[in-house]
């Protein structure tokens, strides 16, 4: 969230380099740089301290990344830079940028036949990344049955600057797409629109299922998500309230989106587990929180394997002087990949750990048994042995592993190269009013029921959830990003130019967890970081569309600013 920042340094004695910078993984950074100035990796350090924000735009690697390090060694001495507000418009990485050309096929009951969708992405003046059109087509027929698809994929450079992956990266396009075209449909067939979804969506009895893009759908209860949303929102109470709008002279508009996601994430991950003399555990992890909390879930995990408390766990991430192995934070990969390896290598830990204690006892292994964080050697005519973390560890300092003396430290690692699918899904009411006479919307309340799988932290899932939805209501509402079409100049170059969404925007929010949990992992985890984004703008307008019914039956710009929505309304006068 704050601008752009690099410091970088270059010693001609060892012809190493170093970057310090805000990212969202510091190996890809490393390997990027390594690759620009022909270098072997392990001489390009990179160092990515505490980040207020990634979001995707801070995963590639940026060009005053390469310009500090190569002036760092022109000039002989470290070189910063930082970005102010200004250059931040018109030099950072864009989000979204995509057209969708949807069709749907329905026969005379209401169900889907068959869609065709054509995707027109932007990638800028060079190419950054493919991800979000890739998305896009991987979940684009979302939860519902759908028989056959046509999906054409087109990449246009054009004169702005590139577009990357931005919260999301494909999947609320795709819900945005599929959710306007079911209203869209309803309305035309004469159906209502939650039947039309009724029809259509995937049973859970069905599951685990092939989509038709080719994801393998292991779990989640769509229908379940939807009816429970709609008893969450008093959907069945809604013309009431329409009708109290109405009395003050206002349009009142309620809308619905299933979703789900696919996350990946880049596919490879490592995590090491030290302990010290003192019982203190440190994990070194390839992933880094750019403020979703990986120190709290991450320790959380770790605690429960272990039984140690969680104040004796460090998370110690985003340097390559320590880090030699990871993807990175995006695609709700953290979690997934950083839980099952944290598992796999607590496992080894206390094994590691077991024979390390029999070993400082001169007993079997199988005359211990484990008791919280402690291994017990009892004895029948005085009191048992208790043998914690802290101890064992300053055992093997002296005496090394039983079955490896020359390893002096009480540790152990787990790495992953591969794929690890989840599919996060859920449902999404809003309700909102607009103000005919100035075209400004009050966002009412806003319901959700999200399946993350099994939520290790419910508080920070939530949190992640309501970061998301201010992300997606301030798409729909407010943020433009407005050019000069023949010269690609940016028109917005500041906060009084663009619309942030601001706390007062925010509606009630209402938000429910829906345990179904994946069998991918062993914690049962799909990831929660883009649940809030991915229906947010299709169930707002879906709303608004209601909403605007008598006026219009047109698809509303976006974002639907005060201004588009009165020129809507008055656009007979």
């Amino acid at each position: 969230m704050e601008p752009r920042s690099a410091l970088g340094s270059h010693d001609p004695s060892t012809d190493s380099w170093t970057l310090i910078s805000g990212s969202q993984g510091v190996v890809r950074q490393q390997a990027s740089l390594a690759d620009a100035f022909g270098i072997p990796s392990e001489r390009m350090r990179v160092v990515s301290p505490d980040v207020g924000g990634g979001f995707g735009p801070r995963y590639s690697l940026n060009m005053e990344q390469v310009a500090v390090l190569w002036a760092a060694r022109r000039v002989g001495c470290p070189v910063k830079w930082t970005s102010d507000r200004s250059e931040a418009f018109v030099s950072d990485y864009q989000g979204r940028d995509l057209i969708i050309r949807a069709a749907m096929a329905f026969d005379a009951e209401g169900r889907i036949l068959a869609m065709d969708n054509q995707l027109i992405g932007n990638v800028g003046a060079h190419t950054v990344s493919y991800v979000p059109m890739s998305n896009a087509s991987r979940v684009a027929t979302s939860v519902y049955d759908v028989p056959e698809v046509a999906f054409e994929i087109s990449a246009a450079m054009t004169n702005t600057v590139p577009t990357g992956p931005y919260r999301g990266a494909g999947r609320p396009e795709s819900m945005h797409a599929i959710e306007r075209v079911l209203d869209i449909a309803a309305a035309e067939i004469g159906m209502d629109r939650i039947d039309i979804r009724r029809r259509n969506l995937i049973q859970h009895h069905s599951l685990p299922r092939i989509s038709p893009m080719g994801l393998p759908y292991d779990s989640g209860n769509f229908p379940a998500n939807m009816e429970r949303v709609l008893q969450m929102s008093d959907w069945g109470g809604f013309e009431k309230r329409r009708a109290d709008s109405a009395s003050r002279g206002r349009l009142r508009g309620i809308g619905l989106a299933n979703y789900i996601e696919s996350p990946v994430g880049a596919p490879r991950e490592r995590i090491e587990l030290h302990v010290d003399g003192e019982g203190r555990i440190d994990i070194v992890s390839g992933t880094q929180s750019t403020g979703q909390g990986h120190e709290t879930t991450f320790g959380q995990v770790v605690a429960d394997q272990l039984s140690v408390p969680i104040d004796r766990i460090r998370l110690r991430t985003g340097d390559t002087s320590f880090v030699k192995v990871g993807g990175g934070t995006h695609s709700d990969r953290s979690m997934r990949l950083g839980g099952t390896l944290l598992m796999q290598a607590s496992a080894q830990l206390i094994k590691k750990a077991h024979l390390a204690a029999a070993d400082l006892l001169r007993v079997a292994p199988d005359r211990l048994h484990r008791d919280g964080e402690a291994f017990v050697l009892p004895r029948r005519w005085w009191r048992d042995r208790h043998i914690a973390w802290a101890e064992i560890s300053k055992h093997v300092e002296i005496n090394g592993l039983p079955d490896n003396r020359n390893q002096r430290k009480l540790s152990a690692e787990a790495e992953f190269f591969g794929r690890m699918p989840a599919y996060p899904t859920g449902a999404a009411v809003c309700e909102l009013e607009i103000d005919p006479d100035t075209g400004e919307v009050e966002l009412i309340r806003y319901s959700a029921v999200d399946d993350v799988g099994v939520p290790i932290n419910p508080l920070i899932v939530e949190g992640q959830i309501h970061g998301g939805l201010a992300q997606g209501f301030g798409q729909a509402l407010g943020e433009g990003y407005d050019l000069d079409t023949r010269s690609g100049q940016v028109l917005a170059g500041s906060f009084m130019d663009y619309r942030l969404p601001r706390a007062g925007l925010l509606p009630k929010l209402s938000i429910e967890f829906a345990n179904d949990p994946t069998l991918g992992n062993p914690l049962g985890v799909k990831g929660g970081g883009e649940s809030g984004i991915t229906p947010a703008t299709a169930a707002t307008f879906n709303a608004l569309a209601d909403a605007l019914s008598d006026f219009t039956r047109e698809e509303l710009p976006m974002p639907a600013t005060a201004l588009a929505l009165w020129q809507v309304i008055h656009h007979e006068r």
